[in-house]
């Protein structure tokens, strides 16, 4: 049990809740670790102490903001819960405002700062649910053949959409252009007939609705029928004003509270706001309606809707736009649908003839999505969504807004939490509505705000127990009235609030009042509270504190000291701005009894080696000294190849470091690669084999071994390859003589064969007539005898 000397005290180290009344003078309290806002928030009366958190209560007897006292709780109530409706096609026939998607329809909650008030939404698409359908069409010249193929659209869209809804309606407006200059040639004869040739065309028009929204068919194709094309000079279209104009002139155009389509079609692109200002108009769009007998007529006067206006009255006259487009404007109108919500392209052909399709896909394509958004939020109200889709998939932040993939029938769940951050001024109901986008069924909240206790309406005004009836008495502590400060109303805050007062709470003329540590209440510095109750503020400016101090080991002033207006007073026997320097030089004595072995200097305890050969707790570690190698030669081998003479006593002597194997001398750890001196060894065993290792004293004073796990033996001859080697050579030089033998008989050859062929061609004798022979007859003749 706690009484009140010790209340005032503990409702500033945590947040306390009252259990227990005993009597009027005691209170069971207790720790809640989530007060620790409500202390930091100061409160000075308790409307001001339940809007600092959702975990923050007051203290009616000890007049603190604890936890859990006097503490008001938020609430919810449903006022209009009207069960979705569950129809199939065909069956009775219902009002569209009686038909329900969205469940419940209008709540009433109350919040209290900081803490959230949650609810379910049921969204189910409805079967046969009705339609509205607006063909909004593009005459400019390079239209006339979708034209044609338009002209029979009303009939064959209503027995398509037939198969979708039994309830639905079409109608028809067609735009061209601004009837000014530049956009449109404003000679007389081209007012007349804008087409060149022998062109019959209509008079140039910036909008036009040609059929109300109706469930004639016929009706649409008639007056479609007699329409005819215009033209205009530039290549961009005033569509955005026609689009501005079926929007917020639902009356004439003849929407109803039904799903409404909106069918832009076109071939070229679109002006924009701005660009009036080439045919001299430089009003803004004001968003109203200016159909007169059904034609736009404030063209020349106002300039083009910008995107983000659109965006909003499209939004809120719940329309969904479906752009079809010719191929070559498809990128850019895709654009345009990335920043209007619940909009569609669709790829028109050149002469619309798939019109009707791209209009059934796109509607399917809008239909199967629901997206949440809210109006304009009160300030401080904040809200948050979590969906449950279809297949339980569940997605949070902007994902919990929208559900995809939504069949008729199916149902989605939304989970919608409103968070109030204190209250709203001034204090009064505000309202916020939710709808899913392209829908007319709507949820109406109604906030509430606890911004009081049920204490307050108890209050004594002018108590006298408030300076003599300077302000209110309200729930255990003083609300001071205008003009009064203090915890009891006791200064004039035109005092209080003077140059001269404020300058006594700055130090040194500085700019911060109490160091930012504290309240200046009239002209002297009142501390904050902490947390911690140890943890405090102290010093005429609240410039001082106990816990600011440096660290070491995590430990204020290292533990060795105690912190005093931000600096460490430390224990005997320690120095240093964190008290983590010891004066004691015992740890710093080597084995020859001298500090640091003479090779260093003894420093907060510890060995700095002034010697960089030296290394270890007391500088007596040498691991560069000429002998290293040699010293650990034999335990290195014992460890690590399990031989040599140390084999025996291995286990016994050698643990004394740490070995690390590698796969090759090119592992091994170089000088300039660590931060501490290495040694680089090699030894020979009775084999003669090589081993290669490193040692050095790591910074932590480890001896570490780093050794080759391949020993480097010398190799023996090979007697196979050295056999082979001298058969094969045999045998090669046993061929080589054969081809030579063989090379110098064929060149003998050759040679004797030249020789006879040479002597054959020299015999010149004739081998028919013998030489010997003489022949008897002698025949003579006479010179001077000329045959006749």
């Amino acid at each position: 049990m706690l009484k009140h000397a010790g209340l005032n005290r503990l409702c500033t180290l945590q947040g306390l809740q009252r259990t227990t009344a005993q009597s009027d003078s005691s209170f069971l309290f207790v720790f809640h670790p989530e007060g620790n806002e409500c202390i930091n928030a100061n409160a000075r009366f308790c409307g001001e102490c339940i809007q600092a958190g959702a975990n923050c209560g007051w203290s009616s007897f000890v007049s603190l903001c604890c936890s859990m006292i006097e503490n008001p709780r938020g609430q919810q109530r449903v006022l209009k819960n009207k069960p979705v409706t569950n129809r199939k096609k065909g069956a009775e026939e219902l009002r569209p405002e009686d038909i329900t998607q969205i469940q419940p329809q209008k709540l009433s909650l109350t919040l209290r700062s900081g803490e959230p008030q949650s609810f379910k939404l049921k969204f189910k698409r409805a079967e046969d649910y009705p339609i509205d359908l607006y063909y909004l069409m593009d005459l400019s010249y390079s239209m006339k053949d979708d034209l044609e193929n338009v002209k029979n659209l009303g009939t064959s869209l209503m027995l398509e959409m037939s198969k979708i809804t039994s309830d639905f309606r079409i109608g028809f407006g067609s735009f061209v252009e601004k009837t000014v200059m530049p956009y449109i040639s404003t000679t007389p004869a081209k007012l007349l007939n804008p087409c060149t040739g022998d062109q019959n065309c209509t008079s140039p028009f910036s909008y036009k609705n040609v059929l109300k929204l109706t469930n004639d068919g016929k009706k649409f194709n008639t007056l479609v029928g007699q329409q005819h094309i215009s033209g205009n000079l530039d290549s961009p279209e005033g569509g955005f004003d026609a689009i501005m104009q079926v929007a917020v002139c639902g009356d004439q155009i003849g929407w109803r509270n039904v799903t409404r389509l909106l069918v832009f079609s076109t071939d070229a692109g679109f002006h924009f706001a701005g660009d009036g200002k080439l045919g001299g108009i430089v009003l803004p769009n004001d968003g109203k309606c200016h159909l007169e007998n059904n034609v736009y007529t404030m063209s020349h006067y106002y300039d083009y809707p910008s995107i983000a206006h659109l965006v909003q009255k499209l939004s809120d006259n719940n329309i969904q736009t479906i752009f079809a487009v010719t191929e070559e404007f498809q990128p850019v109108y895709q654009e345009l649908k990335n920043l209007i919500p619940k909009s569609a392209v669709g790829t028109l052909s050149a002469n619309s003839s798939n019109v009707i399709n791209l209009i059934i896909d796109a509607y399917n394509s809008l239909s199967s999505e629901v997206i949440l958004e809210n109006s304009k939020l009160p300030e401080g109200v904040t809200i948050a969504y979590t969906s449950r889709c279809k297949n339980g998939v569940i997605s949070e932040g902007e994902n919990g807004r929208k559900c995809s993939n939504i069949s008729i029938g199916d149902e989605v769940y939304f989970t919608i939490s409103v968070t109030s951050k204190g209250c709203p001024k001034p204090n009064k109901p505000e309202t916020i509505k939710i709808k899913p986008l392209g829908f007319t069924e709507e949820v109406e909240i109604t906030l509430h705000f606890i911004c009081e206790c049920e204490c307050h309406k108890e209050g004594v005004q002018n108590s006298q127990l408030c300076h003599y009836g300077n302000g209110t008495y309200e729930c255990g502590a003083c609300k001071c009235n205008e003009g009064r400060v203090g915890r009891q109303c006791e200064c004039s805050s035109n005092d209080v609030a003077t140059e001269d007062m404020d300058r006594t709470c700055r130090k040194d003329n500085g700019t911060d009042i109490c160091s930012n540590n504290g309240d200046c209440v009239c002209g002297t510095c009142e501390c904050k509270k902490r947390d911690n109750p140890e943890e405090r503020y102290s010093g005429k400016y609240c410039e001082c504190d106990n816990f600011n101090c440096d660290r070491s080991g995590n430990k204020l002033c290292g533990g060795h000291g105690r912190c005093e207006c931000r600096v460490c007073i430390c224990d005997p026997n320690w120095t240093g701005s964190a008290c983590d320097c010891s004066l004691d030089n015992s740890m710093c004595m080597a084995s020859n009894k001298q500090i640091c072995n003479g090779r260093g200097i003894c420093e907060c305890g510890t060995c700095k080696c002034t010697d960089p050969k030296f290394q270890g707790p007391t500088c007596e570690t040498c691991p560069t000294c000429p002998g290293v190698c040699t010293e650990h030669k034999e335990c290195v081998q014992c460890r690590a190849f399990d031989t040599g003479e140390m084999k025996e006593k291995c286990e016994q002597q050698c643990g004394y470091f740490k070995m690390i194997k590698v796969k090759d001398r090119d592992k091994l750890p170089q000088p300039n690669d660590a931060s501490y001196p290495v040694v680089h060894c090699k030894g020979r065993d009775a084999n003669d084999c090589w081993f290669y290792y490193t040692y050095a004293v790591n910074n932590d004073t480890e001896k570490v071994v780093h050794v080759v796990d391949m020993l480097d033996c010398p190799a023996g001859p090979d007697i196979i390859p050295i056999v082979a080697g001298v058969v094969a050579g045999i045998v090669l030089i046993g061929l080589a003589l054969l081809l030579i033998w063989k090379l110098l008989m064929i060149i003998h050859d050759r040679r004797e064969f030249a020789k006879f062929e040479k002597e054959k061609m020299n015999a010149k004798w004739d081998t028919g007539e013998n030489p010997i022979y003489k022949s008897a007859v002698t025949t003579v003749v006479n010179p001077k005898y000329e045959e006749k």
